[in-house]
């Protein structure tokens, strides 16, 4: 089975107004991520019928749209309501990338599906509340972790297009890297959250959420 993993934010912008208490920032991005992850949902329904070219096309075009919501110079897409709709659309795009894939999973193997969901609900529990109660700033860690997802991104799409299977050091390595990067997100959102922050930080985990998730997918089916 290939992966396509996404990678978001080669690097960050820390600098953002608008005060806000820990405890209501961390609701609206968890919101953020859980409403993202239900549109992901819905688009693997609809799109369990696309063909193997038009799921690629999707997962590439809501790649593209995370790498100009990472790069572009327009805080637009990172604060406010056109932000959320970009997170939105790329999350249906993601989904419907991920259409056939999740379809076969659940008709051949629907335990990998399984082990797959519970370890990414379990990696995410748990690197999301030691970045929330260490004590030392992470921050400087998100540009190289992001960097190596990056790179790790960049190799497995060209193995995709190449026709490879995915490859389970590759896999374990984007895992590694966008699990770290939840617990950097987390202790980000603890040290120097604002509500500007709120959609740049449900884009990080949401991306995270679903490259450990692809991971875990490739690695338990592979077994």
């Amino acid at each position: 089975m290939a992966e396509t993993p996404v990678q978001y934010g080669a690097e960050r912008s820390y600098a953002a107004a608008g005060e806000i208490t820990t405890a209501k920032l961390l609701g609206q991005v968890m919101f953020l991520v859980a409403v993202a992850l239900g549109f992901t949902a819905a688009g693997t329904v609809i799109g369990r019928d696309l063909s193997q070219g038009a799921a690629l096309t999707c997962s590439l075009v809501g790649l593209g749209m995370l790498l100009v919501a990472s790069f572009a110079p327009s805080q637009r897409l990172r604060v406010g309501g056109f932000a959320i709709f970009w997170l939105l659309a790329l999350s249906l795009l993601i989904g419907l990338g991920l259409g056939p894939a999740i379809a076969y999973f659940t008709q051949v193997d629907p335990t990998a599906l399984t082990q797959a969901a519970g370890g990414t609900a379990l990696i995410v529990a748990g690197m999301g509340a030691l970045g929330f109660t260490l004590s030392k700033d992470l921050a400087r860690w998100m540009r190289p972790l992001s960097l190596l997802v990056l790179g790790a991104v960049g190799v497995s799409l060209v193995m995709l297009m190449l026709g490879s299977a995915g490859n389970p050091i590759l896999s374990l390595v984007i895992a590694i890297a966008s699990a770290l990067l939840i617990l950097v997100d987390f202790n980000f959102l603890r040290k120097h959250g604002t509500e500007d922050h709120a959609v740049m930080l449900a884009t990080g985990i949401f991306v995270s959420i679903i490259n450990i998730f692809i991971s875990l997918l490739n690695l338990f089916s592979s077994r």
